[in-house]
């Protein structure tokens, strides 16, 4: 166990191939993060759209059971 040859070593020289395979992954993480940003911000757009609409149709409910509510009234008037 004590012998040099079978110990760990590190060295202070840091080669190209490490550098640039640091910037390749460095690089790599930006562009996914800014893309992982702009899915976020469609689906918050389509979310947002989506609420909209489904008040729209919770008023054109209200509507159309108002509507059917005058056209019960005035088929009993005309019945009469």
């Amino acid at each position: 166990m004590n012998d040099p040859n079978m110990s760990w070593r590190i060295e202070r020289s840091v080669t190209l191939g490490v550098i640039v395979a640091l910037a390749l992954q460095t690089g790599g993480a930006l562009i996914w993060a800014g893309a992982a940003g702009e899915r976020l911000d469609r689906l918050e757009r389509q979310t947002s759209a989506l609420t909209t609409t489904g008040e729209r149709l919770a008023r054109l409910e209200e509507q159309i059971g108002q509507a059917r509510e005058s056209l019960n009234r005035i088929e009993r008037r005309l019945d009469e």
